[in-house]
C-alpha cells in the first residue's frame, strides 16, 4: 500500500472529518482520479511526435497512453475530425496515490523558481487542475534523450463539493500552495 494512501486512511480522515464537521467518515472527500493530458497539436504534421509524447507519459505515470482525437475539424489549423492530436492517462487506486505523492514531494520542487500552486486553480467542484510547461521535471525522463519541451495538464478530481473542501483535503495530502 502507499505511503500517502496509508496515511489518509489512519490520519487525516479523521482530521478532515473533525475540520469540515462531517458526522459520517465516509462523506469526507478523497481523491477519486488524477488525469494527465499532453497536447500534442504538433502531431497533425509528423504523427511521430504523438508517439514520443505516448512513451513518455507511459515512463512517467507507469501507465500505457491513450491517444485523444480531434473531435470536429478546424480548418485554420488544418485539422480533421478524429485525427490523433493529443495523449492521456487516468490513474486511479493505489496508481493514483503513488503519482500525487511523487508530484508534491519530488516533481513540484524541481520545479524553476516554485513559491507553491496557485489556489486559484479550482473549477468551483472541488477539483484541481495544475500546468507544467516542461516534462523534464520528472526524475524518469533522461533530459538527453528528449527531443522537444512538452507541456501538460494534470487535473485531479475529488469527491468534495466545494473548492474549500477540495483545497483543504490537498493540502493535508501535502499539496504546496502559494499565495494569492
Amino acid at each position: 500500500m502507499s505511503h500517502l494512501l496509508e496515511k489518509y486512511k489512519k490520519e487525516i480522515i479523521q482530521e478532515l472529518q473533525k475540520e469540515l464537521s462531517f458526522k459520517n467518515k465516509m462523506a469526507v472527500p478523497r481523491l477519486e482520479k488524477i488525469v494527465i493530458n499532453i497536447g500534442a497539436g504538433e502531431a497533425i504534421q509528423n504523427i511521430k511526435l504523438l508517439d514520443t509524447a505516448k512513451k513518455e507519459l507511459s515512463l512517467i505515470t507507469g501507465q500505457f497512453a491513450a491517444t485523444g482525437r480531434a473531435k470536429k475539424s478546424i480548418a485554420a489549423f488544418k485539422l480533421r475530425k478524429g485525427h490523433a492530436i493529443a495523449c492521456y492517462v487516468t490513474l486511479r487506486g493505489k496508481r493514483m496515490y503513488e503519482f500525487y505523492e511523487r508530484l508534491v514531494n519530488i516533481v513540484l520542487p524541481r520545479v524553476r523558481d516554485f513559491r507553491g500552486v496557485s489556489p486559484r486553480s479550482f473549477d468551483g467542484r472541488g477539483n484541481y487542475t495544475l500546468g507544467l510547461k516542461d516534462q523534464l521535471v520528472f526524475p524518469e525522463i533522461d533530459y538527453t534523450k528528449v527531443e522537444r519541451q512538452r507541456g501538460m495538464n494534470i487535473t485531479i478530481v475529488t469527491s468534495a463539493k466545494t473548492d474549500k473542501e477540495g483545497q483543504v483535503l490537498l493540502t493535508k495530502l501535502g499539496m504546496p500552495f502559494g499565495e494569492v
